[in-house]
């Protein structure tokens, strides 16, 4: 399980790369989207190894969150308003 944490972080920081030298605001967007489903992956996983239950329900917020976040920034690069 730590190799598996080890490369999950790895790829956060390929994706924090990107996020910060993307050569557009969608790419950079993607990379943060990215970010959000390792970062709940990381915490899902921590929950399991160390058998705590509250780590579960961070990384279920954390994935809705990451999920109306994702959604609210496609509709603003569309350029319609969040009610439409």
């Amino acid at each position: 399980m730590t190799i598996l944490l080890v490369l999950l972080v790895l790829g956060a920081f390929f994706c924090l790369y990107r996020a910060l030298r993307g050569p557009s605001i969608s790419d950079r967007v993607m990379a943060v989207d990215v970010m959000a489903v390792i970062f709940t992956s990381i915490t899902a996983l921590m929950a399991l190894r160390y058998n705590l239950a509250y780590l579960l329900d961070l990384s279920i917020a954390l994935a809705v969150i990451s999920f109306v976040a994702t959604l609210a920034l496609a509709k603003y690069l569309e350029g319609r308003s969040l009610d439409d």
